[in-house]
């Protein structure tokens, strides 16, 4: 199977109030959607783009119920579970798949983990609140080196259902994830990993940032400064057509941020566990 650069299709933000962190991101300026509940214990609520989306996640009160994971399966509600045992924060990534199938049988030949494809549906709501289906096979991907961060391709069955442009209309104007950041004690370790599962070459310049380059966005890993073990997802820069109107709406509902060389940024403690850049579309 021959490999073409892949796109960001989701970051996964795993949250302990749900409707807490939709009423922080609707602060922010986005049109945030309803509560959707999944079989396996976990509720969500999105942030749709043109062809990216943030997924809020939380799990169910009766979380007992979740699955652990097996030989050959990976527990989406176990691991956001796990993850929100020790912090909130980007937990997942998740880039695009034409074939989840085949995708897994890639990530087991190159050493990437052995997981069985996940196909799931649910039902749906479009903007006039008639009900419609959508349904998505995942294939999912294993960095030894991070164990606290999950990785998958997302194949959409029902992209017609899916996406829509009136969920897409934000008050702040977002257009899509232009770069999911990352840090690692030492990024290239991860080369090899991130040049299969992104379908395109990592490379690392002279400061040890490895960049890795998709269809449309990219991904970083810098070194962390706090020599942590493993690699931690860590910020999502969301592109807006004018980031100093984004600092103004910002300023307005008091929420902190300080300028970057390229828009503005959230910290995590600010933002639930994540960083949120914001970049300057006309200057992308």
């Amino acid at each position: 199977m021959s490999q073409t650069p892949r796109r960001i299709d989701h970051v996964v933000v795993a949250v302990h109030d749900l409707d807490a962190a939709g009423a922080f991101y609707q602060r922010l300026g986005f049109q945030v959607g309803a509560r959707n509940r999944h079989p396996w214990g976990t509720e969500n609520r999105l942030i749709q783009f043109g062809n990216s989306f943030i997924e809020l996640i939380t799990v169910v009160p009766d979380a007992e119920a979740i699955a652990d994971h097996a030989p050959g399966r990976f527990s989406f509600g176990g691991f956001v579970r796990d993850y929100l045992r020790e912090r909130e924060g980007l937990a997942m990534l998740a880039l695009d798949s034409d074939d989840a199938v085949a995708d897994a049988a890639l990530f087991s030949e190159k050493g990437l983990g052995s997981f069985e494809p996940f196909f799931f549906e649910r039902k749906g709501r479009r903007p006039d609140g008639s009900e419609t289906q959508v349904a998505f096979t995942l294939a999912f991907a294993s960095d030894a080196q991070a164990p606290m961060a999950g990785f998958f391709v997302c194949q959409q069955h029902f992209p017609e259902n899916f996406w829509n442009p009136t969920f897409q209309q934000h008050d702040n104007g977002a257009i899509a994830i232009a770069s999911v950041g990352m840090t690692a004690a030492s990024p290239a370790m991860h080369q090899f990993f991130f040049s299969t599962f992104g379908g395109s070459a990592a490379r690392q310049d002279a400061r040890g940032l490895l960049s890795i380059d998709l269809r449309e966005g990219a991904l970083t890993i810098r070194p962390d400064p706090s020599g942590r073990a493993g690699l931690q997802l860590h910020s999502v820069t969301i592109r807006v057509p004018d980031a100093k109107a984004q600092a103004e709406r910002l300023a307005r509902s008091g929420i902190h941020f300080a300028a970057t060389r390229a828009g503005l940024g959230i910290p995590p403690e600010t933002a639930f566990g994540l960083a949120i850049f914001f970049e300057d579309g006309n200057a992308a």
